[in-house]
Formats: C-alpha cells, sequence, structure tokens
C-alpha cells in the first residue's frame, strides 16, 4: 500500500532564533480535569431479538445537529459512550465546526454474524435523530460501508443525511458529499481513509514549529500502524521526520537512525501486522511495549485507549506525547506527565482532522481535489498545535487547557448560530 505524498509535505523550515525562553516554574500544576453538564439526551435501547444494549449519547446540539460515529463492540457501556461523545464535543468545537457532540454504540461482537442485523434495529430505533439531529459514521466495530449499506436499506441515502437535509437542494448536496467521499489519492487511495494520519502528522510538525527544531533531527515512535498510525508514519517520514520505531501487535520495530517506513507498510498482512520474516537485519525487533519507553522527541500512540496509565507512566521518556487513540492516556497518568514536565496534545485535537474534513465536505470549503483537503488541515492542524505547546513552554499551561479554552471561546462564538448546508 502506497500513500501519496505531494506539495503539502513540504520540509518545515527551521525558524528562526527568538527571544530567550521565559523561566519555568518550580511547581507544574497537573493535567486539567473539569466537570463538564450531563449530555442533553441519553438514549438506551435494547434489542429484541439478541438482547444486545445500545446507547446513543448527545452530548450537545448546535443549530440542533450533533455528530459522532456509532461502535460496536463486547462490553461497551453508556459511560463509555458518554466520554466519547464528550470528545467529539470538544473536537468539533476547537476546529469552530457548527455542530455538536454526539456517539452511538452497541454491546455486541462486531464478529458474531447476527452484528449487521443488530446496527440495522438499533438505526431503525434511532430514526428520530439520525432523520433530523445526529450525523454518525464508521467508528470501532462498525466500518463506514456497513453504515452506508444500513442508510440505503433504511431509505436515507448517507449517514450525512440528517445534515443534508437541511439543504434548499438536497439531491444536489447528497451528489457533492457522494463525489468528495470517493475522492482519491494520486495513488489511489480514498481521502477519507488517510486523512486522519495525515492530521496527525500535521499535529506533530506543530510540535516540530513550537519546539522550534528541524523535522529531520526529531524522532519520534508511533504505537499502532493502521489507518490512523501508519498515515502518520508515512506523512512523517515524507515530510522528512525521522520515524525511529513502529509498533504492531506482534511487536515494536526500532531504528535509530531511522525506519523506511513505507517499506515496512508494504510488509504488512491483511490484519495490519508486518512481516517479520522480511525485516531488515539492521531494524531491531523489541517487545510491544517498549515503543512506550524510547527516549525520543515525540510519542503517538495510535493503537489503544489508555496505552499510557498509571502502572506504566514511568517508563515513558519521551518529551512530548500526541494522542493519536482516543483517550490514549488516561487522566492519571496525563497528571503524571505533566508534573514531570511532558506535554500532551489532546486526542481532541490531535486526531480531529477525519471528522474535520467530513464537515469542510458537507459545508462545500473543501471539494474532490485532496491537495484541498489536505492544505486545509495543515493550516488548521499545524498553528493549533503550535499554540498549545507554545503556551506549555512560555507559562507551563498544559496543553488540554489551552485546548479547552479554544472550544469554548469557539462555543461562545456558535451560539444561537444559525446552520446552512449548500
Amino acid at each position: 500500500m502506497t500513500m501519496t505524498d505531494g506539495p503539502r509535505l513540504t520540509v518545515v523550515p527551521t525558524p528562526a532564533p527568538g527571544p530567550r525562553p521565559v523561566p519555568l516554574p518550580r511547581v507544574r500544576p497537573a493535567a486539567p480535569t473539569r466537570r463538564r453538564p450531563a449530555p442533553e439526551h441519553e438514549l438506551r435501547w435494547t434489542d429484541p431479538v439478541t438482547g444486545a444494549q445500545g446507547f446513543l449519547v448527545v452530548d450537545t446540539l448546535v443549530g440542533g445537529l450533533a455528530t459522532g460515529g456509532t461502535r460496536m463492540r463486547a462490553g461497551c457501556t453508556v459511560s463509555e459512550v458518554a466520554d466519547l461523545a464528550r470528545g467529539m464535543s470538544t473536537k468539533t468545537a476547537v476546529f469552530g465546526l457548527p455542530v455538536g457532540g454526539a456517539k452511538g454504540g452497541i454491546d455486541f461482537d462486531p464478529k458474531d454474524p447476527r452484528a449487521t442485523g443488530v446496527l440495522e434495529r438499533f438505526c431503525v430505533a434511532m430514526r428520530p435523530w439520525l432523520d433530523r439531529h445526529w450525523v454518525t459514521a464508521e467508528d470501532l466495530g462498525v466500518p463506514q460501508h456497513l453504515i452506508d449499506d444500513v442508510f440505503l436499506r433504511l431509505g436515507l441515502n448517507q449517514s450525512f443525511h440528517a445534515a443534508i437535509g437541511r439543504s434548499p437542494d438536497p439531491e444536489r448536496t447528497l451528489r457533492r458529499v457522494q463525489d468528495g467521499l470517493a475522492a482519491r489519492t494520486a495513488d489511489g487511495l480514498l481521502v477519507g481513509e488517510v486523512i486522519g494520519g495525515y492530521g496527525v502528522a500535521q499535529a506533530c510538525l506543530g510540535v516540530v514549529t513550537a519546539l522550534a527544531q528541524h523535522p529531520a533531527a526529531t524522532t519520534v515512535a508511533i504505537q499502532g500502524i493502521g489507518t490512523m498510525g501508519g498515515g502518520a508514519a508515512w506523512y512523517l517520514h515524507h515530510a522528512g521526520v525521522r520515524v525511529v520505531a513502529v509498533a504492531d501487535a506482534a511487536g515494536t520495530l526500532y531504528r535509530r537512525t531511522g525506519l523506511d517506513v513505507p517499506a515496512l507498510l508494504e510488509l504488512r498482512d491483511r490484519y495490519g501486522e508486518i512481516d517479520r520474516s522480511r525485516v531488515p537485519d539492521d531494524v531491531e525487533q523489541l517487545p510491544r511495549d517498549a515503543v512506550l519507553e524510547l527516549a525520543v522527541d515525540i510519542l503517538v500512540p495510535a493503537a489503544i485507549s489508555y496505552a499510557v496509565r498509571a502502572e506504566n507512566v514511568a517508563g515513558v521518556r519521551a518529551k512530548v506525547l500526541v494522542e493519536a487513540a482516543n483517550s490514549a492516556t488516561t487522566p492519571e497518568a496525563e497528571t503524571a506527565l505533566v508534573a514531570r514536565g511532558v506535554p500532551v496534545v489532546p486526542d481532541f485535537v490531535a486526531n480531529a482532522g477525519a471528522a474535520a474534513w467530513a464537515w469542510w465536505l458537507l459545508q462545500g470549503q473543501v471539494g474532490t481535489d485532496p491537495d484541498e483537503a489536505f492544505d486545509r488541515l495543515a493550516e488548521e492542524m499545524r498553528p493549533k498545535v503550535a499554540r498549545l505547546v507554545a503556551a506549555w513552554r512560555a507559562d507551563r499551561v498544559a496543553p488540554r487547557q489551552t485546548a479547552y479554552d479554544m472550544a469554548d471561546a469557539n462555543r461562545q462564538a456558535l451560539a444561537g448560530a444559525e446552520i446552512t448546508i449548500p
């Protein structure tokens, strides 16, 4: 598999020397936690056929709309869905998107042959929300093509249905959205499949800018080489950053001078693991969790939630964490990292690329040209992350707090706004 690299991957120049850094205070505040109001709506559902439990949590509505994917996994809980819905609310607010946050979840094994039927019955039960208020999409255990198939059978055309219905010409808007979702990069990959990883790479480059480093002098370790982690590794490699380690389920691959990321990604099997029998001899093969303990500039947890937690946080030696996976660090672990002087760029900023692109597409702000979408995301993501890290370096304000402040300011600006879909 290959991914395109174009003008948007221009190497970031080394920033000119600036004023002397502000001396750091001796006492470093813990990572911020904030009490959020209860979600605006919480629905629970029981499948009449299998007994599976399903949940829809609408954390916030902006102009009557909320967006967030639908996941399916055995053990999914309403509290998990509520946490993810809150994250979506913050993610859309940080990027100034005129939509609130929501999430759907079903406690069922997605590999069970009955899973599609469970998903379809869940969507039928949530039809009033899908008709008017909730824009959903793929998530853990629910690929986009499955969501699209279910929507077609229900006569809803596309999972953007609730927003498209607000257009003065829904058929024209639907065609525009479908064309955008079908857009491919120069080497044939769907933009929607790679733009999330591209956004994470841009978040890392925002860190590079704030640290006043050159990409070639910056080392990155990435946990996870799926859609998000693999895409981030690819785009960072082509931006000149030294990706020195990647990890999959089989372990960590490490090379101090930098990995040949494109060659390694070509060795992935259908389960997303790299064929170890074909890995070059000069690449060290380490245990899976070793990726979290390498002395690198940036660590990108892109595999699972809560990868960095109280019991392993002491081993983290990166200078900065960039969360690509949702909730990649626990609150306790983030508090410990911040106390040690390690800032964490939160997931609701770093992994927002796909959500932002989808909404720009819906509103006609980007079209079918991949470069247009990538350039817009780079222009939005890189300065935001640079601002988070700059506030940390100057005043030791945790990036999460600065991001919350950005989200709150955007929410106030959007309050009472009328949402238009062209």
